[in-house]
């Protein structure tokens, strides 16, 4: 359930992050579609749609078929639309192996399987996106995942440095780890819209994510079950190769606002973030200092940034 999908949220405290100047949206090429549809494997389970990547491949190396594919996608940011078809999933449920019982959902993992020309547009769509954001340095510089090029190793290197680089000042290194529950399921559609306004994205961009995130409906599969159709509006659809980089345009304002509120209240901690899972870094000579400069956070600040999801430490 989406716990923030009909919650009231104060957006007036976006109004401290200045915008990026607007970029027009570039039509893609076939040439996109065509790296994209490399990177796919053939063995991944089809969609509702039954279609394999194998034989989208072999139809799509039609050059006439994929200008039509191009066409598709550029009318949709153009219209601000995504077509039902590719909203509609549907999800296997399989068991966790070597669980001594299965009497609890905990023990079962969900497997959404979407239309494939619907995920092939997507991972054409989060190209240009990553494109947009990094080269107007919209990303917070403390995000290091969800993004091309970034990975676990990358924040642990930038940890790694931030603590001998306070052994040469002779400084302690204090950090207070939280996690946003729910991150994905909980994302607030309002949110994510303005973010990818003050991300300087076209108003069309923006009018076709407003659609992209709503009505999408899925269905359960269990053996030989299969449940009704029923509509997920739930955060980002899970499954789709939009939900990384929407997840770092969704917290980036967030980071920069709580980062200006730290350097106002003169509370000397910096910020370090992998997807819902963030740090807050404190250096001191003492020791007792920068175990405190954490706390020293109100807790209102942090509730107010990142209500409606939930901060667990």
């Amino acid at each position: 359930m989406n716990t923030a999908l009909h919650q009231q949220v104060d957006t007036e405290v976006f109004n401290e992050l200045s915008p990026k100047p607007t970029t027009a949206w570039p039509p893609f090429s076939k040439e996109e579609f065509r790296q994209a549809l490399d990177k796919c494997n053939n063995s991944s389970a089809p969609g509702p749609d039954k279609l394999t990547w194998r034989h989208l491949k072999i139809i799509l190396n039609q050059d006439s078929c994929l200008f039509h594919i191009v066409n598709i996608v550029d009318a949709c940011i153009n219209l601000g639309h995504w077509p039902n078809h590719f909203k509609r999933s549907s999800m296997v449920i399989i068991p966790k192996p070597n669980k001594p019982a299965y009497n609890s959902p905990k023990f079962f993992h969900p497997i959404v399987l979407l239309n494939t020309i619907g995920k092939l547009i997507e991972k054409a769509i989060a190209e240009h996106l990553q494109f947009h954001v990094v080269k107007n340095n919209f990303i917070h510089p403390s995000q290091l995942g969800s993004l091309k090029f970034k990975s676990t190793t990358d924040a642990g290197i930038a940890l790694t440095h931030i603590i001998r680089s306070g052994w040469i000042k002779n400084k302690t290194t204090s950090t207070l780890a939280f996690d946003i529950a729910q991150f994905f399921p909980s994302f607030n559609h309002r949110i994510l819209v303005i973010s990818l306004a003050k991300a300087g994205l076209d108003p069309k961009v923006t009018s076709f994510f407003e659609d992209f995130l709503v009505k999408r409906k899925t269905n359960y599969t269990w053996n030989e079950f299969s449940s009704p159709t029923f509509e997920v509006n739930v955060g980002v659809g899970q499954g789709s190769t939009l939900s990384p980089i929407l997840s770092a345009l969704y917290l980036s304002p967030l980071l920069y606002i709580l980062e200006k509120h730290l350097k106002t209240l003169n509370i000397p901690v910096s910020l370090l973030s992998f997807v819902d899972d963030s740090l807050l870094i404190s250096q001191n000579k003492s020791i007792d200092v920068s175990n405190s400069n954490p706390s020293a956070i109100p807790t209102h600040y942090m509730l107010e940034l990142l209500e409606p999801s939930q901060i667990m430490p």
